[in-house]
């Protein structure tokens, strides 16, 4: 199993141009039709989720990155 470490990430994402935020979401949670202005770069730190990206879905598992480009219409299922 991956381990994560929120601020090695955070460094990590800070020189690639991104912010670091931690989202903790209850399980079955969905969000449906999403498009945000700019590109967003997840990664999984526990359970597992699946993500729909222009009707392409997609599940990842913990220490999984996943890149949601700015303007794409996506839900996490």
């Amino acid at each position: 199993m991956a381990t994560i470490i929120p601020d090695l990430i955070k460094q990590y994402w800070h020189l690639r141009g991104y912010s670091f935020s931690v989202f903790r979401e209850p399980p079955s949670q969905v969000w449906a039709d999403f498009v945000h202005r700019t590109d967003e770069l997840v990664v999984i730190a526990e359970g597992e989720i699946e993500v729909e990206i222009e009707g392409k879905a997609q599940r990842f598992q913990i220490g999984e990155m996943v890149f949601i480009p700015a303007k794409e219409i996506w839900k996490i299922i």
